[in-house]
């Protein structure tokens, strides 16, 4: 069945919309003519060419639709002489009775159908196994997508799947069945991908190394450790070696030099034999220890500079692979040893006969040297990755998602786990819709097999032609066609009637037509598959007699459809015309004005630029007069429709009591009023207007209000204001503050209206009135 319609930016209804919801078997809609019900039927007949309307179904297959409407008629009486004949059932007993049983059978596979459908989908495609396995992927996709959130600076990694979650869950997928790259820690593929994911690569040149180690090899020289002093066996040696003063005489003896063989401390000249002892005494071999020692100060320090420079030059310094912090703390570490040893090597020419040793600064060379080594560690792998960029950011992105695989796995594992339990049900399921649905279409197959050995158009024909023949339409009937399967409309002489028949016999025979057509099928199969019914306007143009046949041959189908009787699943009745309405929606089964368990009731309401249906809990109508007044008291009210309302209640109501002059009441008037007044009684006195499709105007809601006040007035100056205080009930609003107690009763009077005769008894033939209903709702 239909669960609910939507219209929307469809006929008299706006792009805002307005909808029928939690429609049951039975449901009717009453609306004035031009208000959209017609739209309502169209929708249900093909939703596919409203785009913006919708219907929602209570299963996820659609029932077939018969729709009776202007359009119908339209299709199947037009120009050609020709009918498209219904096919119904015959009178073969035994293939009848097999049909019923193979129905029977096509009906619990369909329960069966529904079932499972339901279990797997909810029946309309937003629930069940089907909605937990969505629900469940949902929340593994973000739950990944938050993960993946966790390295915004590896997003290279997984182009082509940034921009969707769902296109991303799928590549994490593929990746979890055959990634086996080498897991990572994140910090190390972040450096990594400043590299291969850069657009500014290129080949860097690789760092020389300083040669250090001849400098290494002077800082262990013997000379160093020697004590350089003079000869042993002169006559002076025992007295410096006792001083032990050798150094000290060293340096005097170049002041010696400079006086020329006088003391350089007391002034006073020396013996010549001085002079020979002192040479004697620093001879060749000390001055050879002494050049050593000079030349070993020479070459270390002009190696300590050479190097030092080497270490510090832009080449090195301003490579981008080189730990520059670490770099920078170990060559001053460096400098600082070096220039240590040569503070000693000073010292040493200095003071020759001191021995010492310098520090080795090996170890903090190859500090360093360690540092150009790694640095051109990472120049040659930015090169490799600069040859081979491609396969390396191949290689990189694998390493990435398997790193973000390992971070993820817990919950991915879960999520698997579950969703294989929930595929496993769904195929499970589906397998046995495919299954039953097979079945059902060999049931199916054999059904139609049955029903084109019995269905015939001939019964149609003549059940068609006895109903005319019996509401007394005998100048015309319905005959099989030239053509088979079609039927032709008759005159008695065998003349072509279908351009000559009245409108009106032309809505009847439509409508039998269509009765037929509904328990029928226009093929010789398919006259026993479920459908639901639309009836729009059915009597519009029909006298009270076939009103009458007409509301029963739809009860009877309603009667049926309750009993579950017959292909009808659901009956949807809109119709303009009050008494059919009050005749069609009669039961006698419904409490009062109760609506009953298995039915809906729908006004249509109209407004200048759009259409609304509104919902009611019981039947909304009581009789003709009764619907009028609703019509004033609902807020707002319909701006195309409360001007003929107003004089339709002035000319029931004056009409009947009588004794009113129309000009004696609006003289009371002035100005603006008077013309709006006579503009609402003029119809009093004018028989002719007694119609449910008056004259269309349309005001503002100043202009609304206007009118309601001088609708009022013309109770109030008539003397017929306890009335129109009545028939208000709750919606009665004084023209001024003061109010008489018996006003005020009689307010009170009206808050119970819909169980009050509408007028004091003896006043006229209140039952006899054509705006009175006396059938109970």
């Amino acid at each position: 069945m239909l669960k609910s319609i939507v219209l929307a930016n469809s006929g008299a209804y706006d792009a805002t919309g307005t909808s029928m919801t939690e429609l049951r078997q039975l449901n009717f809609a009453f609306g004035p003519n031009g208000s959209g019900k017609t739209t309502i039927s169209r929708v249900i007949d093909a939703p596919e060419t409203y785009p913006a309307c919708s219907l929602t179904w209570t299963s996820a297959s659609p029932l077939e639709v018969r729709v009776y409407n202007r359009d119908f008629v339209e299709r199947h009486f037009d120009a050609a002489s020709t009918i498209k004949g219904v096919y119904t059932f015959g009178e073969n007993v035994e293939v009848a009775a097999r049909i019923k049983s193979l129905k029977s059978e096509i009906d619990g596979f369909n329960g069966d159908l529904l079932k499972l459908k339901n279990t797997l989908d909810g029946g309309d495609g937003y629930g069940g196994k089907q909605a937990q396995r969505a629900a469940l992927e949902s929340k593994i996709v973000e739950e990944l997508w938050r993960e993946k959130q966790k390295l915004p600076d590896l997003d290279q990694a997984f182009a082509g799947v940034n921009a969707s979650k769902s296109k991303f869950f799928r590549r994490y997928t593929e990746e979890s069945e055959k990634n086996t790259a080498a897991l990572r820690d994140a910090a190390d593929l972040r450096e990594a991908a400043k590299a291969v994911f850069s657009r500014d690569l290129s080949e860097a040149p690789l760092l020389s190394h300083p040669k250090f180690e001849s400098l290494v090899e002077l800082e262990s020289s013997a000379i160093l450790q020697k004590r350089i002093i003079g000869k042993d066996d002169v006559d002076i040696a025992g007295l410096i070696k006792q001083l032990g003063n050798s150094d000290w005489v060293k340096q005097g003896r170049e002041y010696y030099e400079k006086l020329h063989d006088q003391c350089p401390f007391c002034q006073q000249p020396t013996a010549p034999a001085l002079r020979k002892s002192l040479e004697d005494y620093f001879d060749e071999s000390y001055v050879a220890d002494i050049e050593s020692v000079n030349v070993l100060l020479e070459n270390y320090d002009s190696g300590c500079k050479s190097l030092l420079q080497q270490y510090k030059a832009g080449i090195i310094t301003g490579s981008p692979f080189l730990d520059r912090e670490a770099y920078d703390k170990d060559l001053q570490s460096l400098q600082l040893r070096l220039e240590g040893n040569l503070d000693s090597l000073r010292q040493k020419k200095k003071e020759p006969s001191i021995p010492l040793a310098l520090t080795d600064s090996q170890a903090l060379f190859a500090a360093v040297d360690a540092h150009i080594t790694s640095a051109n560690a990472k120049a040659t792998e930015n090169n490799e990755t600069f040859l081979h960029q491609s396969a390396r950011k191949q290689e990189l992105a694998g390493q990435i998602w398997r790193r973000l695989l390992e971070d993820s796995g817990a919950v991915y594992r879960e999520f698997k786990a579950d969703s294989q339990a929930l595929d496993k049900a769904i195929r499970s399921l589906s397998g046995q819709i495919e299954l039953r649905s097979k079945e059902r279409a060999a049931k199916v197959a054999e059904l139609e097999e049955d029903e084109r050995k019995i269905t015939s158009i001939k019964p149609t024909i003549d059940a068609i032609n006895k109903l005319l023949k019996s509401f007394g339409f005998t100048n015309f009937s319905l005959a099989e066609g030239a053509e088979g399967g079609f039927y032709e409309v008759k005159r008695a002489n065998g003349a072509d009637a279908k351009r000559t028949i009245s409108e009106g016999e032309k809505s009847f025979i439509t409508f039998l037509y269509f009765y037929y057509l509904i328990g029928g099928s226009f093929s010789a199969s398919g006259g026993t598959t479920d459908r639901i019914v639309v009836f729009d306007d059915p009597v519009s143009s029909l006298d009270a007699d076939i009103l009458f046949i007409v509301c029963n041959l739809i009860k009877g189908i309603v009667t049926d459809m309750r009993a579950g009787v017959g292909p009808i699943k659901q009956v949807f009745v809109l119709t303009h015309n009050i008494y059919f309405h009050k005749e069609v929606t009669f039961h006698k089964k419904r409490s009062g004005s109760d609506a009953m368990q298995d039915e809906t009731f729908w006004i249509v309401r109209k407004f200048t630029e759009k259409s609304e249906l509104v919902r009611s809990e019981d039947n909304p109508i009581k009789s003709s007069y009764e619907l009028l007044w609703r019509e004033v008291r609902q807020k707002p009210p319909s701006d195309t429709t409360i001007q003929n309302v107003m004089r339709r209640i002035l000319e029931h109501y004056f009409k009947f009591f009588g004794g009113v002059t129309p000009e004696d009441v609006i003289e009371k008037f002035d100005g603006q009023d008077k013309i709006i007044g006579g503009s609402l009684m003029s119809w009093v006195n004018d028989g002719s207007h007694f119609s449910n499709d008056d004259l269309f105007m349309s005001c503002d809601p100043g202009q609304i209000e206007r009118y309601a006040k001088v609708f009022q007035r013309i109770f109030e100056e008539s003397d017929h204001g306890a009335h129109y205080r009545m028939m208000m009930g709750d919606a009665y609003v004084p023209l001024s503050s003061d109010t008489t107690e018996a006003e005020a009763q009689l307010i009170d009077l009206g808050q119970n209206v819909e169980n009050t005769s509408i007028f004091p008894p003896g006043t006229g033939p209140v039952t006899s009135a054509p705006w009175i209903d006396a059938q109970e709702d």
